[in-house]
């Protein structure tokens, strides 16, 4: 194969890509966000509320985790407006991805409430705490501490699941590339250089998601830079 590399010509196009990687990030963020305050009610419905709560819950949960989370963006994207209900192409991914993502960490979170030692939540009762003090001063701390590394590849998958956006016309790093790539057809280079700009987009959530932890909830943890 006699390939010659010109990436000169896509050079002038390396500020298209970074916009379209900060809108990846920002998807990814909006995502992990929603999808962590997701997780945490229904963690927390799955081990205080009643069995028809749990019923639902495990319903939802079940439901997203087993079907794909392109189908699921498919379906509020095309199927929702047959309901009245209309919405972009951003909001739907966004959406798409906070359900998807607040399945997961209710099955990761579930097990963080499983792991908190009994004598921690009768010390808090005793202190008068109500049960949302507790999930915030007891709980969620140690969800945060003892769940890092699961939350945090949580977020790295968000970060590169946000390419699936560019299918519905979001331009995001990927649909960038794509542009890019129909108007100069040097996909080698094209995509090469989007590869790299993901590893950095790892790079960066893993770091602000090791900032968020250790300076919010004192997570001894390591940022994997």
């Amino acid at each position: 194969m006699s390939y010659t590399f010109q990436f000169g010509q896509v050079a002038p196009y390396l500020g298209t890509l970074a916009a379209g990687a900060w809108l990846s990030l920002q998807i990814a963020a909006i995502a992990f966000g929603a999808g962590f305050a997701i997780g945490l009610v229904c963690a927390s419905l799955l081990h205080y509320a009643g069995p028809s709560v749990r019923r639902i819950v495990r319903a939802y949960v079940v439901f997203f985790l087993n079907t794909p989370l392109l189908v699921q963006v498919f379906f509020l994207y095309y199927a929702m407006p047959d309901f009245g209900i209309l919405l972009d192409s951003y909001t739907a991914v966004a959406i798409g991805m906070a359900l998807n993502a607040g399945a997961y960490m209710t099955e990761i979170m579930r097990a963080g409430f499983a792991s908190i030692r009994k004598p921690e939540i009768d010390a808090a009762e005793a202190m008068g705490f109500s049960r949302l003090q507790i999930i915030r001063y007891v709980v969620l701390p140690h969800i945060v501490k003892v769940l890092y590394p699961a939350l945090s590849n949580q977020y790295i998958i968000l970060t590169m699941t946000t390419s699936i956006a560019a299918i519905f016309g979001v331009e995001e790093l990927t649909g960038r590339a794509y542009n890019i790539n129909s108007q100069t057809f040097r996909s080698i280079e094209i995509f090469s250089i989007t590869a790299v700009y993901y590893v950095v987009l790892t790079f960066v959530a893993s770091a602000a998601l090791y900032a968020l932890g250790r300076y919010a909830f004192r997570v001894k943890g390591r940022a994997a830079l």
